[in-house]
């Protein structure tokens, strides 16, 4: 689904939709331009981010919940105001522990997000 919101100043929660990333996981794309994405993920209980990797560099922000991350070969659990750098390349993931949302903000833009 393209999205009528790259580049605008003003993004209401409103006029953006939640999409399917996953079992148990929603997706919505917030404000972005081409070298700077914000994504918010919403989790299950017990929902997976698989692990994998990209070649963009990203910064997660938990807003709710508990997660178990693991990124690169480090595991820790985490939980609400917590932040966690992923560089570009770095294999991570997550297992949601109690239901919360993510705000996962990427340099440059997630083309296949959009």
């Amino acid at each position: 689904m393209e999205k009528q919101h790259q580049n605008q100043v003003w993004v209401p929660h409103s006029e953006t939709l939640p999409e399917p990333a996953g079992e148990g996981v929603t997706r919505r794309v917030l404000a972005y331009g081409p070298e700077l994405m914000c994504v918010e993920n919403t989790f299950a209980e017990g929902a997976v981010g698989a692990l994998h990797s990209h070649p963009h560099t990203q910064i997660t922000y938990v807003v709710s919940g508990r997660f178990r991350f693991t990124i690169g070969d480090t595991t820790r659990e985490v939980g609400p105001g917590d932040t966690m750098l992923k560089q570009d390349g770095v294999r991570h993931g997550c297992v949601c522990l109690e239901p919360g949302i993510l705000l996962d903000i990427f340099t440059p833009m997630r083309e296949d997000f959009v």
